[in-house]
Protein backbone atom coordinates (compact mmCIF):
# COMPACT_ATOMS: atom_id res chain seq x y z
CA UNK A 1 0.00 0.00 0.00
CA UNK A 2 1.59 3.20 -1.19
CA UNK A 3 1.97 6.19 1.62
CA UNK A 4 -1.15 8.00 0.32
CA UNK A 5 -3.11 5.16 0.41
CA UNK A 6 -2.46 4.19 3.80
CA UNK A 7 -3.27 7.83 4.85
CA UNK A 8 -6.07 7.93 2.86
CA UNK A 9 -7.06 4.71 4.84
CA UNK A 10 -6.73 5.99 8.06
CA UNK A 11 -8.52 8.70 7.39
CA UNK A 12 -11.60 7.14 6.53
CA UNK A 13 -11.07 4.98 9.95
CA UNK A 14 -10.43 8.78 11.55
CA UNK A 15 -14.47 10.11 9.79
CA UNK A 16 -16.21 6.86 10.67
CA UNK A 17 -14.73 6.60 14.21
CA UNK A 18 -15.33 9.69 15.06
CA UNK A 19 -18.11 9.84 17.71
CA UNK A 20 -17.47 13.05 19.08
CA UNK A 21 -20.35 15.63 18.07
CA UNK A 22 -20.04 17.69 15.22
CA UNK A 23 -22.44 20.51 16.66
CA UNK A 24 -20.19 20.96 19.79
CA UNK A 25 -17.62 23.63 17.30
CA UNK A 26 -17.40 26.67 17.60
CA UNK A 27 -15.19 27.88 14.38
CA UNK A 28 -16.11 26.07 11.62
CA UNK A 29 -12.85 26.17 9.58
CA UNK A 30 -14.91 24.75 6.29
CA UNK A 31 -17.19 27.35 6.17
CA UNK A 32 -16.65 31.04 4.27
CA UNK A 33 -19.05 33.71 5.21
CA UNK A 34 -19.73 36.84 3.39
CA UNK A 35 -18.56 36.21 -0.40
CA UNK A 36 -19.52 38.90 -2.14
CA UNK A 37 -20.45 38.38 -5.66
CA UNK A 38 -22.15 40.85 -8.98
CA UNK A 39 -22.67 39.63 -12.31
CA UNK A 40 -24.69 40.97 -14.60
CA UNK A 41 -26.30 38.48 -17.78
CA UNK A 42 -28.88 38.11 -19.74
CA UNK A 43 -31.50 37.53 -16.93
CA UNK A 44 -31.65 37.27 -13.64
CA UNK A 45 -31.60 33.60 -13.05
CA UNK A 46 -28.36 33.50 -15.33
CA UNK A 47 -27.02 36.06 -13.58
CA UNK A 48 -27.81 34.54 -10.19
CA UNK A 49 -26.59 30.85 -11.73
CA UNK A 50 -23.42 32.22 -12.54
CA UNK A 51 -22.97 34.59 -8.88
CA UNK A 52 -23.48 31.33 -7.16
CA UNK A 53 -20.62 29.11 -9.53
CA UNK A 54 -18.66 32.25 -8.82
CA UNK A 55 -19.05 32.11 -5.36
CA UNK A 56 -18.29 28.72 -4.94
CA UNK A 57 -14.71 29.08 -6.47
CA UNK A 58 -14.16 31.57 -4.44
CA UNK A 59 -14.95 30.22 -0.97
CA UNK A 60 -13.23 26.91 -2.29
CA UNK A 61 -10.30 29.18 -2.55
CA UNK A 62 -10.50 30.40 0.49
CA UNK A 63 -11.00 27.39 2.60
CA UNK A 64 -8.10 25.50 0.94
CA UNK A 65 -5.93 28.70 1.76
CA UNK A 66 -6.84 29.19 5.05
CA UNK A 67 -5.97 25.49 6.02
CA UNK A 68 -2.70 25.62 4.38
CA UNK A 69 0.84 27.89 4.33
CA UNK A 70 1.74 30.41 2.01
CA UNK A 71 4.32 28.72 0.53
CA UNK A 72 1.93 26.22 -0.41
CA UNK A 73 -0.72 28.31 -2.22
CA UNK A 74 0.95 28.10 -5.60
CA UNK A 75 0.55 24.61 -5.96
CA UNK A 76 -2.79 24.47 -4.39
CA UNK A 77 -5.30 22.20 -6.76
CA UNK A 78 -7.59 24.08 -9.03
CA UNK A 79 -10.41 21.87 -10.24
CA UNK A 80 -12.62 23.10 -12.79
CA UNK A 81 -16.02 25.55 -11.83
CA UNK A 82 -18.25 22.58 -12.28
CA UNK A 83 -16.10 20.06 -10.06
CA UNK A 84 -15.54 22.67 -7.54
CA UNK A 85 -19.78 22.39 -7.01
CA UNK A 86 -18.90 18.24 -5.29
CA UNK A 87 -17.26 20.22 -2.58
CA UNK A 88 -19.97 22.33 -1.28
CA UNK A 89 -22.05 21.28 1.43
CA UNK A 90 -24.74 24.22 1.12
CA UNK A 91 -24.78 27.46 0.15
CA UNK A 92 -26.99 30.78 2.18
CA UNK A 93 -27.66 33.91 0.85
CA UNK A 94 -26.84 36.82 3.31
CA UNK A 95 -27.35 39.89 1.34
CA UNK A 96 -29.46 39.83 -2.24
CA UNK A 97 -30.18 42.31 -4.53
CA UNK A 98 -31.91 41.71 -7.75
CA UNK A 99 -32.66 43.55 -11.11
CA UNK A 100 -33.61 42.23 -14.42
CA UNK A 101 -30.22 41.52 -15.25
CA UNK A 102 -28.32 42.28 -12.25
CA UNK A 103 -27.26 40.05 -8.91
CA UNK A 104 -25.67 41.21 -6.73
CA UNK A 105 -25.18 39.45 -3.18
CA UNK A 106 -23.55 37.75 -0.14
CA UNK A 107 -23.32 34.35 0.37
CA UNK A 108 -22.28 32.32 2.85
CA UNK A 109 -20.65 28.54 2.13
CA UNK A 110 -19.91 25.33 3.99
CA UNK A 111 -17.75 23.02 1.96
CA UNK A 112 -17.50 19.34 2.60
CA UNK A 113 -14.64 19.08 5.11
CA UNK A 114 -14.02 15.12 4.48
CA UNK A 115 -13.47 15.83 0.61
CA UNK A 116 -11.48 18.73 1.16
CA UNK A 117 -8.64 16.88 3.56
CA UNK A 118 -8.88 14.07 0.91
CA UNK A 119 -8.05 16.49 -1.51
CA UNK A 120 -5.21 18.07 0.23
CA UNK A 121 -3.76 14.69 1.40
CA UNK A 122 -4.04 13.65 -2.23
CA UNK A 123 -1.98 16.38 -3.49
CA UNK A 124 0.39 15.94 -0.40
CA UNK A 125 0.24 19.33 0.61
CA UNK A 126 0.01 19.65 4.44
CA UNK A 127 -2.73 21.58 6.55
CA UNK A 128 -3.76 22.52 9.64
CA UNK A 129 -7.46 22.28 11.17
CA UNK A 130 -7.41 24.25 14.72
CA UNK A 131 -8.47 27.52 14.71
CA UNK A 132 -6.99 29.80 17.27
CA UNK A 133 -8.66 32.33 19.71
CA UNK A 134 -8.41 35.46 18.51
CA UNK A 135 -4.95 37.68 18.79
CA UNK A 136 -5.58 41.03 20.32
CA UNK A 137 -3.48 43.83 18.53
CA UNK A 138 -2.02 46.65 20.50
CA UNK A 139 -0.32 48.91 17.81
CA UNK A 140 1.85 51.57 19.62
CA UNK A 141 3.34 54.09 17.44
CA UNK A 142 6.52 56.25 17.91
CA UNK A 143 7.48 58.96 16.05
CA UNK A 144 9.50 62.31 16.32
CA UNK A 145 9.69 61.44 20.35
CA UNK A 146 6.08 60.78 20.83
CA UNK A 147 4.79 57.50 21.61
CA UNK A 148 0.76 56.86 20.17
CA UNK A 149 -1.91 54.00 21.19
CA UNK A 150 -5.10 55.21 21.84
CA UNK A 151 -4.22 59.15 21.14
CA UNK A 152 -4.39 60.18 17.64
CA UNK A 153 -2.89 60.51 14.95
CA UNK A 154 -2.23 56.74 15.04
CA UNK A 155 -2.01 55.55 11.50
CA UNK A 156 0.13 52.68 12.93
CA UNK A 157 -3.45 51.38 14.20
CA UNK A 158 -5.35 52.74 11.56
CA UNK A 159 -3.25 50.38 9.49
CA UNK A 160 -4.32 47.52 11.26
CA UNK A 161 -7.87 48.01 11.01
CA UNK A 162 -7.68 47.61 7.39
CA UNK A 163 -5.27 44.42 7.37
CA UNK A 164 -6.88 41.94 9.90
CA UNK A 165 -8.47 38.59 7.72
CA UNK A 166 -11.65 37.01 9.69
CA UNK A 167 -10.51 33.89 7.30
CA UNK A 168 -7.48 33.44 8.77
CA UNK A 169 -6.54 30.04 11.41
CA UNK A 170 -5.48 32.71 14.07
CA UNK A 171 -7.63 35.55 13.18
CA UNK A 172 -6.26 39.20 14.53
CA UNK A 173 -8.78 41.74 16.46
CA UNK A 174 -8.13 45.31 17.09
CA UNK A 175 -9.11 46.59 20.38
CA UNK A 176 -12.07 49.26 19.98
CA UNK A 177 -9.96 51.80 21.86
CA UNK A 178 -12.77 53.22 23.92
CA UNK A 179 -12.45 54.48 27.78
CA UNK A 180 -12.73 51.25 29.02
CA UNK A 181 -9.76 50.41 26.54
CA UNK A 182 -8.12 53.76 27.78
CA UNK A 183 -8.28 52.59 31.40
CA UNK A 184 -7.38 49.41 31.12
CA UNK A 185 -4.08 49.94 29.28
CA UNK A 186 -1.48 52.23 27.86
CA UNK A 187 0.94 52.43 25.34
CA UNK A 188 4.22 52.31 28.69
CA UNK A 189 1.89 49.79 30.06
CA UNK A 190 1.86 47.46 26.37
CA UNK A 191 6.04 48.36 26.01
CA UNK A 192 6.72 47.21 29.53
CA UNK A 193 4.66 43.89 29.79
CA UNK A 194 2.62 45.00 31.91
CA UNK A 195 0.99 41.08 32.93
CA UNK A 196 -2.10 42.68 34.96
CA UNK A 197 -3.20 45.67 32.21
CA UNK A 198 -2.42 42.93 29.60
CA UNK A 199 -4.39 40.16 30.99
CA UNK A 200 -7.22 43.27 31.53
CA UNK A 201 -7.22 43.38 28.18
CA UNK A 202 -7.18 40.25 26.95
CA UNK A 203 -9.84 38.97 29.37
CA UNK A 204 -12.10 41.87 27.76
CA UNK A 205 -12.02 40.55 24.41
CA UNK A 206 -12.14 36.90 25.16
CA UNK A 207 -8.54 36.40 22.99
CA UNK A 208 -5.77 33.62 23.19
CA UNK A 209 -3.17 36.10 23.03
CA UNK A 210 -2.03 39.64 23.27
CA UNK A 211 0.54 40.99 20.62
CA UNK A 212 2.49 44.50 21.53
CA UNK A 213 3.11 45.55 18.10
CA UNK A 214 6.00 48.57 18.53
CA UNK A 215 6.63 50.67 15.18
CA UNK A 216 9.11 53.53 15.08
CA UNK A 217 9.16 55.17 12.07
CA UNK A 218 12.43 57.55 11.40
CA UNK A 219 15.99 57.56 9.04
CA UNK A 220 17.51 54.47 9.20
CA UNK A 221 21.17 55.15 11.00
CA UNK A 222 22.88 53.59 8.22
CA UNK A 223 20.70 54.54 5.10
CA UNK A 224 20.19 57.82 5.96
CA UNK A 225 16.51 56.62 3.96
CA UNK A 226 13.14 56.73 5.83
CA UNK A 227 12.81 53.11 7.76
CA UNK A 228 10.05 51.30 9.71
CA UNK A 229 11.31 49.51 12.86
CA UNK A 230 9.12 46.98 14.24
CA UNK A 231 8.90 44.25 16.95
CA UNK A 232 5.98 42.36 17.95
CA UNK A 233 5.76 40.44 21.10
CA UNK A 234 3.09 37.82 22.12
CA UNK A 235 1.86 37.42 25.73
CA UNK A 236 -0.74 34.80 26.79
CA UNK A 237 -1.17 31.73 28.10
CA UNK A 238 -1.90 30.32 24.98
CA UNK A 239 0.64 32.19 22.95
CA UNK A 240 3.34 30.19 20.62
CA UNK A 241 4.31 32.88 18.48
CA UNK A 242 7.84 33.95 18.94
CA UNK A 243 9.19 37.42 18.94
CA UNK A 244 9.39 39.79 15.62
CA UNK A 245 11.89 42.32 14.91
CA UNK A 246 12.54 43.81 11.02
CA UNK A 247 13.07 46.99 9.47
CA UNK A 248 10.90 47.99 6.18
CA UNK A 249 12.46 50.32 3.83
CA UNK A 250 9.70 52.99 2.17
CA UNK A 251 9.96 51.51 -1.15
CA UNK A 252 10.10 54.11 -4.03
CA UNK A 253 6.61 56.16 -4.33
CA UNK A 254 5.37 54.66 -0.89
CA UNK A 255 3.42 56.92 1.51
CA UNK A 256 3.92 56.43 5.11
CA UNK A 257 0.04 55.29 5.20
CA UNK A 258 0.63 53.00 2.53
CA UNK A 259 4.24 50.94 3.83
CA UNK A 260 2.06 50.54 7.41
CA UNK A 261 -0.54 48.57 5.34
CA UNK A 262 1.82 46.84 3.89
CA UNK A 263 3.75 45.78 6.79
CA UNK A 264 0.90 45.24 8.90
CA UNK A 265 -0.88 43.06 6.29
CA UNK A 266 2.86 40.96 5.84
CA UNK A 267 2.93 40.40 9.81
CA UNK A 268 -0.38 39.21 10.43
CA UNK A 269 0.06 36.76 7.40
CA UNK A 270 3.32 35.32 8.63
CA UNK A 271 1.78 35.33 12.28
CA UNK A 272 -1.12 33.00 10.89
CA UNK A 273 1.59 30.99 8.77
CA UNK A 274 3.54 30.27 11.96
CA UNK A 275 0.24 28.90 13.80
CA UNK A 276 -0.32 26.97 11.23
CA UNK A 277 3.14 25.24 10.90
CA UNK A 278 2.95 24.52 14.65
CA UNK A 279 -0.72 22.92 14.26
CA UNK A 280 -0.24 20.91 10.74
CA UNK A 281 -1.89 17.97 11.08
CA UNK A 282 0.06 14.82 11.54
CA UNK A 283 -2.05 12.35 9.70
CA UNK A 284 -0.03 9.62 9.60
CA UNK A 285 0.86 10.09 13.57
CA UNK A 286 -2.14 8.75 15.89
CA UNK A 287 -1.73 8.42 19.15
CA UNK A 288 -3.60 7.78 22.20
CA UNK A 289 -3.64 9.08 25.51
CA UNK A 290 -4.91 8.16 29.19
CA UNK A 291 -6.91 11.15 30.72
CA UNK A 292 -8.60 11.74 34.08
CA UNK A 293 -11.73 14.24 33.90
CA UNK A 294 -12.59 15.44 37.49
CA UNK A 295 -16.15 16.47 37.91
CA UNK A 296 -18.55 17.46 40.23
CA UNK A 297 -21.75 16.90 37.89
CA UNK A 298 -23.26 15.30 35.09
CA UNK A 299 -23.27 18.56 33.91
CA UNK A 300 -19.05 19.05 33.81
CA UNK A 301 -18.90 15.58 31.86
CA UNK A 302 -21.30 17.21 29.47
CA UNK A 303 -19.29 20.94 29.28
CA UNK A 304 -15.77 19.03 28.76
CA UNK A 305 -17.29 16.58 25.78
CA UNK A 306 -18.64 19.42 23.93
CA UNK A 307 -15.48 21.31 23.85
CA UNK A 308 -13.57 18.03 23.04
CA UNK A 309 -15.40 18.36 19.81
CA UNK A 310 -14.14 21.64 19.30
CA UNK A 311 -10.01 20.24 19.03
CA UNK A 312 -9.58 19.13 15.27
CA UNK A 313 -6.90 16.69 16.32
CA UNK A 314 -8.86 15.05 18.97
CA UNK A 315 -10.32 11.76 16.55
CA UNK A 316 -11.82 9.81 19.60
CA UNK A 317 -12.71 10.17 23.32
CA UNK A 318 -13.79 6.67 24.61
CA UNK A 319 -15.08 6.88 28.34
CA UNK A 320 -13.63 3.95 30.58
CA UNK A 321 -14.69 5.12 33.77
CA UNK A 322 -16.92 6.88 35.03
CA UNK A 323 -17.78 8.11 38.34
CA UNK A 324 -19.12 10.52 40.47
CA UNK A 325 -16.12 12.65 40.47
CA UNK A 326 -14.54 11.69 37.41
CA UNK A 327 -14.18 10.34 34.29
CA UNK A 328 -11.27 8.62 32.87
CA UNK A 329 -10.76 8.76 29.02
CA UNK A 330 -8.70 7.63 25.83
CA UNK A 331 -7.85 10.36 23.94
CA UNK A 332 -6.95 9.61 20.45
CA UNK A 333 -5.32 12.05 18.61
CA UNK A 334 -3.14 13.31 15.76
CA UNK A 335 0.81 14.57 16.38
CA UNK A 336 2.05 14.43 19.34
CA UNK A 337 1.39 15.68 23.24
CA UNK A 338 2.49 19.31 22.91
CA UNK A 339 0.24 19.89 19.69
CA UNK A 340 -2.73 18.02 21.85
CA UNK A 341 -2.13 20.75 24.46
CA UNK A 342 -2.32 23.55 22.50
CA UNK A 343 -5.38 22.63 20.60
CA UNK A 344 -7.13 22.38 23.76
CA UNK A 345 -6.38 25.25 25.09
CA UNK A 346 -7.82 26.91 21.95
CA UNK A 347 -11.14 25.33 23.49
CA UNK A 348 -10.27 26.68 27.34
CA UNK A 349 -9.40 22.67 28.48
CA UNK A 350 -6.44 22.64 30.21
CA UNK A 351 -4.04 19.30 30.07
CA UNK A 352 -1.55 18.64 32.93
CA UNK A 353 0.74 16.15 33.95
CA UNK A 354 0.24 15.22 38.11
CA UNK A 355 2.00 12.20 39.27
CA UNK A 356 2.19 9.36 36.80
CA UNK A 357 -1.63 10.63 35.01
CA UNK A 358 -2.49 14.00 32.47
CA UNK A 359 -5.51 15.54 34.00
CA UNK A 360 -8.05 17.19 31.73
CA UNK A 361 -9.68 20.60 32.82
CA UNK A 362 -12.19 22.86 32.38
CA UNK A 363 -9.64 26.41 31.90
CA UNK A 364 -11.30 29.77 32.33
CA UNK A 365 -9.56 33.01 29.84
CA UNK A 366 -6.85 33.49 32.28
CA UNK A 367 -3.72 34.52 31.53
CA UNK A 368 0.28 33.86 31.57
CA UNK A 369 3.47 36.44 30.90
CA UNK A 370 5.61 36.49 27.67
CA UNK A 371 6.02 33.65 25.57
Amino acid sequence: MTRVASILAGLGLWIAAATLPAAAQVVDVFEVKGVPVDITADTAANARDRAHAEGETLAFRRVLERLTIRADHGRLPKPRREDITGYVRDVVVAEEKVSAVRYIAKLNFRLKSQEIRKLLIAQRIPFAETASKPALVLPVYQTAGATFLWDEPNPWREAWSQSTDPNALMPIMLALGDLSDIGTIGAEQALAGDAQSLNAAATRYNAGTTLVAKASFGLGLQSRQPELDVRVTSYGATARIPPIARTYAMAPGETIDTLLRRVAVEISREIDDRWKRDNLLQLENVAVLAVVAPIGSLGDWLEIRKRLGQVAVVRRADIVLMSRDEVRLNLQYLGDPEQLATSLEQADLALKADGDEWMLTVAGPGRAGKT
